[in-house]
């Protein structure tokens, strides 16, 4: 007998007929079941940007303030503010109730250490930090920003949702070096971290807090509102063979899936237990981010040669087959929001010349340096496109080598700044979503800010000089204008190669409802 019949048995000796049938009913009804898109490996939403250590955060953590539907800042841990001095003084006063998991109370000067962690890392954080003259707690309730000049979108950088966010954590443990990893997962969010069920590379699991307090007077909308739990436990089962995945959301053992590949996805759409919808219209950009700081990559010319060279049709097919689930000529910006722009698409990413691409190449110095190529196996989006960018790296000359690796030690090697030979890499394929390229205030890969910037590290001071001066404008024509300028720069750059745009659904049985718009949640969710 196998050891789950017998435990099956002996309950339901022990309980009397039908109990143990029961009890697992009432269990399994109390519990959601996730297949994320890959592992959570890392679970510190400060230390890194990975985006399955996002949806973690925003199941543990909440934040001042979120982001609605409409992508406009709302009050969120905050009942709201004050600005006084023509702008320059802000008083965010909390809300009644709050409570981290430990059974602390939330105080304004948890908020102030959480706050300055988060905008060591984050682009965003950083300008707002340097408009700031004063952050303080001035008592348990209110925080205080005192102001060098007017920043008018405080709440919209507080409200950022990614890639990383500003999690609210209690001031011991967000005191920690925003570098190193927090040593608990301790917030005041909707649900609980379970630390001993966590297996990296198998599970991870959650408990509703029964101690969160909802925002009144408004329902779930992005990252703002009420965020009301329903399940008692949310499980989330690593599955890197999707086939498994797939049968396992078929058979009710899983209910909801992320992002079933776009050949899978068209055969679960003829499941009449299952949805099957893209709920994130903002959708996906896979770049290809180049080591900005160490060779072949310093090299400028050479970046530019190989942005050149790309077709973004070419890595999109790779994606899917089906051209309703992408979209090509893509710019710094998400195609549809209002900084938006064609600058640059008259010679780029077009149907790739071979021999012009050779002889750029040739003409930017090159000599031969081994490319090392972060190739992460087991990510269903990155690991293809990477493969079309190896192929179109060796037939424009460069010596590849490609370097398999899974995404969590991807996540973790890119933060090295060594050279090839001492362990670095020189180029990896990434997610950037919609929400990571609205606008310039939140985009972290066209910034040109050195060391202190995003993996990859790439130094213009005219790319920060037009970020600057967008910070600092009001008119939405003159902005849209600053917008075009940064494009323009991000091509000369050349710190990245937008490969295009796709579109991903997500898969879940029908006895689930509430699920959100956008990226993956966990609030709202509930069991029919």
């Amino acid at each position: 007998m196998l050891r789950r019949q017998f435990l099956g048995s002996v309950s339901a000796a022990a309980l009397g007929p039908l109990a143990a049938p029961r009890i697992a009913q009432a269990e399994a009804a109390s519990v959601l079941r996730f297949v994320p898109f890959v592992d959570l490996s890392l679970l510190d939403p400060i230390a890194t940007t990975a985006t399955p250590t996002r949806n973690h955060a925003f199941l543990v953590f909440d934040t001042l303030y979120g982001l609605d539907g409409h992508f406009q800042p709302q009050p969120q841990m905050v009942d709201g503010h004050v600005v006084e001095d023509d702008g320059r003084r802000w008083t965010l006063k909390l809300r009644d109730g709050l409570r981290f998991h430990d059974g602390s109370a939330v105080r304004a000067r948890d908020c102030v250490a959480s706050i300055r962690r988060w905008a060591v890392r984050d682009s965003f954080g950083q300008a707002l930090m340097v408009a700031t003259d004063e952050l303080s707690a001035v008592d348990d309730r209110n925080i205080l920003f005192r102001l060098k000049k007017p920043f008018p979108l405080l709440p919209a950088a507080l409200a950022k949702a990614s890639p990383s966010i500003c999690a609210i954590m209690p001031e011991r443990l967000a005191s920690t070096d925003p570098a190193k990893q927090v040593s608990e997962m301790v917030g005041s969010g909707p649900f609980r971290f379970l630390a001993d069920q966590h297996m990296a590379g198998a599970r991870a699991a959650y408990a509703r807090f029964d101690g969160y307090v909802p925002r009144p007077g408004s329902g779930p909308s992005g990252t703002a509102g009420a965020k009301v739990a329903h399940f008692e436990r949310v499980e989330w089962t690593t599955m890197p063979d999707v086939s498994a995945a797939s049968s396992a959301l078929q058979a009710g053992e899983v209910d909801w899936w992320e992002t079933p590949s776009p050949d899978l996805a068209s055969m679960l759409k003829r499941d009449r237990n299952l949805r099957v919808e893209v709920k994130d219209r903002q959708g996906l950009t896979p770049i290809l981010r180049f080591n900005c700081i160490q060779p072949p990559f310093d090299n400028v010319a050479l970046r530019r040669a190989v942005l050149g060279a790309a077709s973004q049709a070419d890595f999109m097919q790779a994606y899917s087959s089906d051209p309703g689930t992408w979209h090509v000529k893509l710019g710094m910006f998400c195609p549809g929001t209002p900084m938006a722009s064609d600058v640059g698409f008259d010679r780029l990413f077009g149907e790739t010349n071979l021999t012009a691409a050779r002889k750029a190449v040739k003409d930017a110095g090159y000599k031969g340096e081994k490319v090392a190529f972060m190739l992460p196996m087991d990510h269903p989006v990155s690991a293809p496109l990477g493969q079309v960018g190896i192929d179109l790296f060796k037939r424009i000359g460069l010596n590849v080598e490609v370097q398999a690796v899974d995404s969590g030690t991807m996540f973790q090697r890119r933060n090295s700044r060594e050279t090839v030979e001492k362990g670095g890499w020189s180029v990896f394929p990434s997610m950037v979503s919609g929400l990571n390229i609205l606008d310039p205030a939140v985009t972290s890969v066209a910034r040109g800010n050195g060391l202190n910037g995003w993996y990859g590290w790439p130094e213009s001071p005219e790319a920060e000089r037009l970020r600057n001066a967008w910070l600092d404008e009001r008119d939405p024509a003159q902005q849209k204008h600053l917008a075009e300028q940064i494009q323009a720069q991000a091509w000369s750059d050349a710190s990245f190669i937008p490969t295009g745009q796709i579109f991903q659904p997500m898969a879940w049985r029908r006895t689930i409802d509430g699920v959100l718009d956008g990226f993956v949640k966990f609030w709202n969710v509930r069991r029919i």
